[in-house]
């Protein structure tokens, strides 16, 4: 399962956000999905995050973006996964370029692949 939210993560990227991930891990733990995104700024975005105004405007407009997309987000992850998102959380880092996106579930997910 965890491949599969990688491999749909890297897709709404490229279709969303118009670029996706040089890679993407997945790990379920208790009741999170912590998705590692790495490469995922564009060349312009690594130049603009040089300054600090420049890496604050890239953390504000890339969690706005996530933001927007986030219904789609937990849209997707109840597919895979048939558990409700209770909450999204997201950084990114302008100094490695790589995104942290948690999400939150109502419910135990580890707990079913251990039965």
């Amino acid at each position: 399962m965890e491949d599969q939210i990688s491999r749909a993560l890297t897709q709404w990227e490229k279709e969303y956000l118009g670029r996706g991930p040089i890679s993407v891990k997945t790990d379920i733990v208790r009741n999170m999905i912590i998705v590692q995104l790495r490469g995922i700024l564009t060349p312009a975005e690594q130049k603009l995050a040089e300054t600090k105004e420049g890496m604050l405007s890239i953390k504000r407009i890339r969690s706005e973006l996530i933001e927007s997309g986030s219904e789609q987000l937990k849209e997707m992850i109840l597919s895979m996964t048939g558990k409700n998102v209770a909450s999204i959380h997201t950084d990114i880092s302008t100094h490695t370029g790589e995104r942290i996106i948690v999400f939150l579930l109502s419910e135990n997910l580890e707990e079913e692949f251990q039965k």
